[in-house]
């Protein structure tokens, strides 16, 4: 059977999976459960040397796909007696909205109402493999033609349970709104044709998909199935949950990154402090476990602990600099041409999520139940079997719902944490970080440099060659695994797993003659990880100010240079709906300028359009305990991801998308100074704020152009930064080289790192406007 997504649709098949037949299977169980069939994605690439843009043969979505499909008949859909429909999705909910568009596809497929699906997340299960891994806009991607058969497999068999029930034939059959209706005004719900529906047996069956001219839910605007939990209060999140008990339980951390604990003086002492009940030393620091989260951090601030040299000592950003500078590879010998080249420096970024680092753990001496938001479950639980010393299948892994990641819950450490404090203290644990954790030991976007040059003659584009240089990203969260797994099926020779992650997560959109990148790390000594977009937006950013440089060489406008050169006919509909929606090339004042950027990636299109004020009376503005610099007053986002499942949850994706472009372009940085990093929270971490949000900013979902949906969720924050740094150019007459742009301005005096946690603030009130 043909998969879905995994290669670009032919023509001849240009309406997608609903003209097509699929299998799946009816499995035994008292009531209904459906499951897909998903065949193994045939080889992305055909034998011989492959085409010099190795993305349009595969990325890293259509690998992550290929390596979720053997396991697709493992997710189920089952309708229950009540009448809902249930499905544990084997991903990770943390606010982008997969659980909202996956109840949309099941809805759409089932004719049930959408408040009636019932989403849930899915313990860690060794045996789906990579199917449990949530990243690179994948979710959708590769979910949306399994999670669709289990649906018209469950549909199919519920009206040939009604039409044996009322003796008529399916053709006779209307099943709407979760009830199949029969001739003569006979009617019955799907919760009570469940059981007769239900297989005695695993049956092998064939299905069809709903055309698309039939949708009725999917392309929709819907809201979020848990919009109201999550403005209530309801919705519960992992440190919301009753673990009997687990009691709040934090961790004295090294003053410097990764740094070791050594002796503690005054043990004893803090033990004895109120509401303490342990404090023990760990991998990590030192924890404490006591009664409310105040008391731990009392403890905390009271430790005093020796502290061994962490990962990163002595280092500073302009030492890291250094040593980038040094790992740069040649951009070879200079061409015969006329040539325009430019190099840039991107600063660490944090990869915070706005919900505290957190994880639950209750480790037994021959078992372990960890509770946590994780993106990454199957590598957890393997993870801390390991540490704990247990047989994997003792270690229980529950994935609770994240307020927030873009990255960071790929990676596991509260978790590993909270399993290790609960042995030591052999009572169970409720394990969070304090903002400063985050913002010092955490995840980081790793410090980069980026060439580029770009050869030209005449009107005429030769050549086009970017060197990334960048801080080692860990890819030890499960990507690295699934790439060495396709390693055969991939058409990028014999190289490292940043270097394939690169190669397959990168495009050049334009037909710039002869193109290469190549992608260099050094210094492992930092904690980083795969955030948002992982290398996008640097590199992104670096070619679209290079493509600017260019047009301006040549005397061109940057909007139409960049149409004349694009390889793709959706890339070039993006950019002219955005020139024409934004208003391209009209008059403002000195100071303030347009910048249009572009971006493809996992089968997508988004262009970004920005108007930014750089007026002395903006960049000079007062605020409070920041940096007020240049804004962005104006932005128009268009995306063509295909099929659009969801087009709210979509133009909420891009919003932030566009958030996070205009900080790392202006505000958002970490400070690294002796080993450590300066920021020790959100007060002093600039991610946009209000004062730096557009006053006007529209979202342009484009029309249905393949059928079948592509990558989402990082897409817009590449083009959204390029897009707010050409602007920024254009606006100040000079081609910023350093990200973000303010990053030289230290506007906050940093708080101590001995004790590791500030104190709480007390002047809330104070601020109150």
């Amino acid at each position: 059977m043909p998969s879905d997504g995994t290669a670009k649709t032919p023509k001849s098949d240009a309406r997608g999976p609903g003209r097509r037949r699929f299998l799946g299977y009816v499995l035994a169980a008292p009531t209904l459960v459906a499951a897909a069939e998903m065949s193994c994605a045939p080889r992305a690439a055909a034998d011989g040397i492959p085409s010099p843009e190795i993305t349009e043969l595969v990325d890293l979505n259509d690998v992550m796909t290929a390596a979720a499909l053997p396991t697709s008949g493992l997710i189920t859909v089952e309708v229950n007696e009540d009448g809902t429909v249930s499905f544990a999705l084997p991903r990770a909910e943390v606010g982008q909205g997969i659980t909202t568009s996956t109840a949309m596809l099941i809805a759409e497929e089932m004719d049930v109402p959408v408040e009636r699906v019932r989403v849930t997340l899915a313990d860690a299960r060794p045996e789906l493999l990579f199917n449990q891994l949530t990243g690179g806009s994948n979710t959708t991607y590769s979910t949306y033609t399994p999670v669709r058969v289990a649906a018209a497999v469950a549909r199919q068999r519920l009206l040939a349970a009604a039409a044996d029930q009322f003796g008529v034939k399916t053709g006779e059959l209307t099943l709407k709104g979760g009830v199949v209706s029969a001739p003569g005004g006979r009617s019955a719900g799907i919760g009570e044709l469940s059981g007769k529906a239900a297989g005695r047996t695993s049956e092998r069956v064939s299905v069809s998909l709903k055309p698309r001219d039939q949708f009725r839910v999917i392309g929709r605007p819907h809201t979020r199935v848990d919009a109201l939990d999550a403005v209530t209060g309801r919705k519960r999140f992992t440190m919301d949950l009753d673990v009997p008990g687990a009691l709040p339980t934090m961790v004295c951390r090294p003053p410097t990154i990764n740094g070791r604990p050594g002796t503690v003086s005054n043990l004893d002492e803090v033990r004895a402090m109120p509401g303490v009940t342990d404090v023990v030393v760990i991998s990590t620091g030192v924890a404490v476990r006591a009664d409310t989260f105040g008391r731990c951090i009392e403890a905390v601030r009271a430790l005093r602990v020796s502290w061994k040299p962490g990962t990163a000592e002595g280092k500073s950003d302009a030492s890291v600099l250094k040593e980038l500078r040094a790992a740069e590879p040649s951009m070879g010998l200079p061409p015969l041409t006329p040539s325009v080249e430019g190099s840039f420096t991107f600063h660490f970024r944090s990869n915070s999520a706005l919900e505290p680092n957190c994880a639950i753990a209750d480790v037994r001496p021959d078992r372990a139940e960890i509770w946590s938001s994780l993106k990454s479950p199957i590598v957890a639980q393997e993870t801390i079997a390991a540490k704990l010393g247990l047989p994997v299948g003792t270690v229980k892994v529950h994935v609770t719902e994240g307020g927030g990641s873009f990255g960071r819950k790929l990676f596991f450490d509260a978790a590993l944490e909270a399993a290790e404090v609960s042995k030591k203290t052999g009572k169970p644990v409720k394990l969070m970080w304090h903002r400063a954790d985050d913002s010092r030991q955490g995840r980081t976007h790793p410090m980069a440099t980026s060439r580029v040059r770009v050869a030209y003659a005449g009107d005429t584009v030769l050549g086009y060659k970017q060197r990334h240089t960048s801080v080692s990203t860990d890819l030890g969260h499960g990507l690295g695994e699934l790439l060495t797994a396709m390693a055969a099926k991939l058409p990028v020779g014999d190289i490292g797993f940043s270097e394939t992650f690169f190669q397959l997560s990168q495009s050049m959109p334009y037909d710039f003659g002869v193109n290469s990148r190549l992608l260099a790390e050094t210094d492992k000594g930092f904690n980083t990880g795969s955030m948002r977009n992982v290398y996008s937006p640097d590199v992104v950013c670096a070619r679209e100010l290079i493509v600017d440089r260019l047009a301006a060489k040549l005397g061109k406008d940057p909007y139409e240079f960049r149409r004349r050169f694009l390889r793709d006919d959706r890339a070039r509909a993006v950019l002219d709906k955005a020139a024409e929606a934004g208003e391209w090339g009209r008059t403002l004042p000195d100071g303030m300028a347009q910048g249009i950027a572009l971006h493809t990636e996992y089968h997508s299109a988004n262009a970004v359009l920005v108007e930014i004020d750089c007026r002395p009376e903006t960049v000079n503005r007062r605020v409070r305990d920041g940096v007020a610099g240049p804004r962005v007053t104006k932005a128009v986002v268009v995306v063509d991801v295909g099929l659009t499942v969801n087009p709210r949850g979509l133009e909420a994706q891009m919003m932030g998308c566009l958030m996070d472009g205009i900080a790392q372009t202006l505000t958002s940085s970490l400070h690294l100074r002796d080993g450590h990093f300066l920021e020790a929270s959100w007060d002093n971490y600039f991610y946009t704020r209000q004062w730096n949000a557009p006053l006007e900013m529209k979202v342009i979902v484009m029309p249905d152009t393949t059928g079948k949906p592509g990558g989402a969720g990082e897409l817009g924050v590449a083009a959204s930064m390029a897009a707010v740094a050409c602007a920024y150019g254009r606006a100040t007459g000079t081609m910023p080289t350093s990200f973000p742009v303010n990053h030289g301005t230290l506007s906050f005096d940093p708080k101590p790192t001995v004790p590791p946690i500030p104190a709480s603030p007390t002047d809330g009130l104070d601020h109150v406007r």
